[in-house]
């Protein structure tokens, strides 16, 4: 099955949560990877997430490496709201 990967940067104004990370993340900019696979037998590609991976630095002691975490992009989408509204006057 063919898959892609798609990178972007996403930056934080403020400090947030997302559901399923136990803590809260410092603002910032965050790499963000989505995988997605070919769904084969159309007469056009179309690719399906298969999953959404974000890479945050570990907590404390160990804050100075990074983990990968699968998120729902559901979750991350609530996330950027949630900044772009906490930053208007």
């Amino acid at each position: 099955m063919t898959t892609r990967t798609r990178r972007e940067t996403i930056v934080f104004a403020h400090p947030f949560r997302l559901r399923g990370i136990d803590r809260e993340l410092p603002a910032g900019a965050y790499a963000v990877v989505t995988d997605e696979e070919l769904i084969e037998g159309l007469s056009f590609p179309v690719f399906r997430r298969v999953g959404t991976m974000i890479t945050v630095a570990c907590a404390p002691p160990h804050q100075a490496s990074v983990e990968m975490i699968a998120i729902e992009p559901d979750a991350l989408r609530d996330a950027r709201q949630a900044d772009r509204s906490t930053s208007r006057p």
